[in-house]
Formats: structure tokens, sequence, C-alpha cells
């Protein structure tokens, strides 16, 4: 062992150890770990940042940008209405979710199918008032088993593939994987579903699902457009999609009137609105649900309802504001600030009388729908306060279509090898932006910048140890350790240390390394390739153990808000069911 592979070794150790104490936040240790790395010559210094730029990096960073845009489209309240029922069990929104992401996963990326999948699992948590924690991680692992079962589903059965056709002659078909990659993949999304979630740790805080007891419910205006699909309607038949919502449907405003007592039976006309009351994200997504349109958001002029200058605020009136005792009509808020009043809180008081023509009073909290440059100014004119920001936007439903057609075709395209993954996603977040989708304001804001601080710190020092020919080193122990075993022991044990190097690097890496030391330890013992190929691309891809082995791992540790030592507990027992699994479904459909 030389001395830049001891050094490498030991840097390695220091850097995981830190990250499993967890003192210190992940990006801080990785970076730190590089710049040592740097310091001590065993990463050039050229390369040292050039995980930033690395596909891996952008790729993660541009699904959080168009995972946004499908949120934003109303394509996941889309989903949502057609799929999730947040009154059902965690282990069976885990089954379900689990089931249907694993199985889009085969046909498509697995990393782009959680980044649609993602945003959905963390709103029916919130409905829910569950933690997005409980359910991010088994829905990753769902995603990344289901990417084992086609050739497409993820770049370790692609590169096999490829070194089969190098070194045998001829390429694995498509469904080559399936028989292995499939029953590998029923039995771990069983396992996450029935008992591996139960296994991830909570704490105090854990994600970023805050319920909605912990936020103000608005009552507010909706009203019925020309053209409304559910324009002659009763409004009872409306309360089943209110209450999928969490919004609550409290009356009825006709020809300027609001109506008491009786409205749940009104059929809807052409210029009703409804009164609704609900947190700001129950609402706006009610309202995409139905088609309606906000009572007040007429007055706002430029830029549309949703469009990239339009900002939601949250201000508390104090006693001397300059709107307290009178309306937001009296004061001019539209037409002198182009600011609608979307809804008010009244500390759990129902409003009786019309939004418009509500008197504020000294504590209200206001729903604001503003130009994002002047969100300040505003707030300073009416004299108010500004609660924290939250990431409030109003849904450019009438776009859903396009966006979910952008994604599509981006996928589709990368996945038959007409564009390169990165730069689809990247046309995606460009189209989102001229499309008037996600606001241009918007697009860094969320990116998780640990998260990809974290990778891109990572990614040159694993460069660094295949490069001194450590993972060589690695591979050449394994075969004289395995020359006396038979070969099915040989097969479980090269499927388990595959997976070890992918907890640690990346699985590209590990499967670039794993496949010829397949190939070549098939020879030597005089059996097919064939098994041990199939060992490497599920070994490859079972990366379970840490945050950075594979890129939905890392993608959700920051929403998930998870530690690193976290993803073992439930990762750990699945590696040793995907072993106990694959390595039987492989000597039966590609013996030995």
């Amino acid at each position: 062992m030389t001395q830049e592979q001891i050094t490498l070794f030991t840097l390695f150790a220091a850097v995981f150890a830190l990250l499993l104490w967890g003192r210190w936040r992940y990006d801080l240790v990785a970076f730190g770990g590089l710049m040592v790395g740097v310091l001590l010559g065993v990463v050039p210094a050229e390369s040292a940042f050039s995980g930033f730029g690395h596909p891996a990096t952008l790729v993660v960073a541009l699904v959080l940008v168009v995972s946004a845009g499908l949120m934003r489209s109303g394509a996941v309240f889309l989903l949502a209405r057609n799929l999730i029922d947040a009154g059902r069990s965690a282990g069976g929104h885990i089954a379900i979710m689990g089931g249907v992401a694993g199985a889009l996963s085969a046909f498509m990326n697995n990393f782009a199918s959680l980044a649609l999948f993602m945003p959905l699992d963390i709103q029916t948590a919130r409905k829910a008032g569950r933690p997005p924690g409980l359910t991010l991680m088994p829905l990753s692992f769902a995603t990344i088993l289901g990417g084992m079962v086609t050739l497409i589903g993820t770049p370790p059965n692609i590169i096999v593939a490829s070194i089969r056709e190098g070194s045998l002659g001829a390429p694995f078909a498509m469904f080559d994987f399936a028989p292995v990659g499939g029953a590998v993949a029923v039995a771990g999304i069983a396992f996450v579903a029935l008992l591996g979630w139960r296994l991830i740790p909570t704490r105090e805080g854990f994600g970023s699902g805050e319920t909605e007891g912990k936020f103000v419910t608005f009552v507010s205006e909706l009203t019925v457009p020309g053209g409304a699909r559910h324009t002659g309607s009763r409004i009872a038949d409306l309360e089943a999609m209110a209450e999928d919502a969490d919004a609550a449907i409290i009356g009825l405003v006709r020809r300027g009137k609001r109506l008491r007592g009786g409205f749940r039976n009104r059929i809807l006309e052409e210029g009703d609105a409804l009164v609704v009351e609900a947190v700001p994200e129950a609402l706006d997504e009610f309202r995409a649900a139905v088609g309606f349109e906000f009572a007040e958001a007429g007055e706002v002029e430029s830029g549309g309802l949703a469009g990239e200058d339009q900002s939601l605020i949250e201000v508390v009136v104090p006693e001397q504001s300059r709107i307290n005792g009178k309306t937001a009509q009296s004061i001019g808020l539209g037409w002198r600030q182009n600011t609608a009043l979307l809804g008010i809180s009244r500390k759990g008081k129902r409003i009786t009388e019309r939004v418009r023509k509500t008197r504020v009073e000294p504590g209200d909290i206001l729903l604001l729908l503003t130009p994002r440059e002047t969100a300040s100014d505003v707030t300073e004119w009416l004299g108010a306060l500004q609660l924290a920001d939250r990431g409030l936007a109003v849904t450019a439903d009438s776009k859903v279509w396009l966006a979910i057609a952008l994604f599509a075709g981006a996928v589709t395209a990368a996945s038959v090898g007409l564009v390169y993954l990165p730069v689809a996603l990247g046309c995606v977040a460009v189209a989102y932006v001229l499309a008037g989708i996600l606001p241009l304001a918007e697009i860094y804001e969320h990116i998780e910048w640990p998260v990809v601080v974290l990778l891109g710190s990572m990614i040159p020092l694993g460069a660094a140890l295949e490069t001194s020919g450590g993972t060589e080193l690695i591979a050449g122990a394994l075969t004289g350790l395995t020359s006396t075993l038979p070969a099915w022991a040989v097969l479980t044990v090269l499927m388990a240390v595959t997976m070890t190097l992918s907890d640690v690097l990346d699985n590209t890496a590990t499967t670039i390394v794993a496949a010829p030391v397949a190939i070549e330890m098939a020879r030597v013992l005089g059996v097919s390739p064939d098994p041990f190929l199939m060992a490497v691309a599920v070994g490859a891809s079972a990366a379970f153990l840490t945050p950075i082995g594979h890129k939905n791992n890392t993608l959700i540790l920051g929403p998930g808000g998870y530690g690193f030592g976290d993803y073992w507990r439930m990762g750990l027992p699945l590696e040793i069911i995907v072993v106990a699994v694959a390595v039987p479904a492989i000597l039966l459909f590609w013996p030995l």
C-alpha cells in the first residue's frame, strides 16, 4: 500500500467518523475533508472543485428546481387528487407511493422519478400531520429498487451491459435485469412499507413537515369564472374536494351579498364567490383543484395571478397601521399599491362580512398578493409587520399540462439517449422560467446548497481514491480472499463488497471498477460471468447506508431533515434483504 493510499483511507475514515458523529453539519465536514486532501497532496489542486461541475451535482440542483416547477404548475396537486389519501396510514401510503414510484423508475431515470414524487410526498405528509422524514427515505429507497428492473432504470445497469458487450460481444437486453431486479424490488418495497419506515429515528423538528396547526388559517373568497367546470354544481358537491385539500367552505357570496344558512344546497353560478377558510397552502390547492380564482386578485394589474413578479406575504396589523379600522377597498390597496387582499385571519374568529368590506382590526393577519420587488414597500406603507417568509406561492394551474409535457419529454429524451440527462433537466428549468411556470427570482431558493456542497466535495475525494489505485487494491484483495470459496459464496461476497463501495463512492464509479473484477472472478472459477455481472449491477445500485452513495439519497437529505447516520438504520437490514433475495434469484435465472 502506497503512502498516498494510506493517506486517502485515513482521510475517508476521519470524514465518515465526523459525519456519523454529527457535531458539525455534513457540508462543512465534507468540504473540510476536501481541503485537507488538497493540502496533503492526495487531491490535485486543479481538480479540487471539479465535483461542483460534475453531472451528479448538477442533476441534484436541477432536479430540485424542476420539482419546484412541477409543484408551482399544479402537477403535484393533480397527482395528489388521483393517487394520494392523507387519511392512509404511513405504511399504506408508502406501499402505494413506493409501488407506483418504483414501477415508474423502471422506465425512467430513478432520480427523475423521485423528483416527481418527492414534492407530492411532502405535500401528503403536511396534510397528514406527520414529518416527511418518515416517508421520504422509504420513497427514495423504493425508486432505487425500481430502477434495478430494466436496462435504462439506473446507470449501473447500462454500464454493466456495455462492459459485457466489450468483453463478451453482446450487451444485456432491456428486460434481462427484470427477473432478479423485479424480485429484489418487490421484496425491498414490501420491507420499507411494512417495517422499514418504523426504524427511521425521529427527533424534535424532524424534517420540514410542519403541521398546518402551527399556521394561521385565513378566510378568503374564491370566485367562479366564466366557463368554470363546476358551474351548475351544488356547493355540497365540492366539499369533498375542499376536505381533501384541508379547506372548509363556510359561505357563499352572490351578487355582492354574503348568504347565510342553507347555502350548501345552492347551485353555483358564474360570478359567485365561495368563502373558504384554510391555511394558505391548502387554500391555493383547493383553488387550483376547482379552477376558481381569488376574488381580489383582479386588482393586481401586472404579472397576472401567478406571474413571476408576484409573491404571497403574510403581515400582522398593529394599532398604528394605516389599514387599522378600515377596509382594503377604502384605503385603495389595489389601485395605490397594486396589491390584493386574499384573506384575513383573526385569532381563530370567523369573518362574517365580505373580505374586501371587512374592517381590519389590530392583531389581524393579512394574506397579500403583491409585486415581489415592492413587497417591503407595501408592508411599510401599510405600517404592518411582515411574518417570516415561508415560500408561499400561487399555483400556475393553467400551465399544468405544459409543465408535465416538458418534464415527460425531457425524461423520455434522456432515457432513450437523445439528450444527456443534466442537459435535458437544464432545458426544462429554462423552459419553466420562460413559460412563467417558475419565477426566475425563486430558482436559487429551491436548491439545497448544503447538499450541493456535500456532493461537490465528496466526488473529488472518491476520484482520488480511484486514481490512486485504492479501489483496485480493494478488488485485488477481494480476489485473493475468495479464491478458496465455492462460486455461490464468491458471488455473495462480490455483491456485498460492491454494495459497500457504492455506499462510499458514486455507483457509476463502483460499477466501472467492480464489473471487470466480476468477469475476472468468473474466468478464474470457470463459470459464466453473467451471474457475477448481475451481482455487480444489483450491488452497485443498492446503496442504502449513506446519503452520498446514491443521488436519490442525497436529494432527500435536506427536505427530510436527516442526519448522516440515519440512513443505515433502515438501509442495513434492507441491504441484507437485497442480498438474501438477489443471490438465489441470480442462481435461478442466471445459472453458474
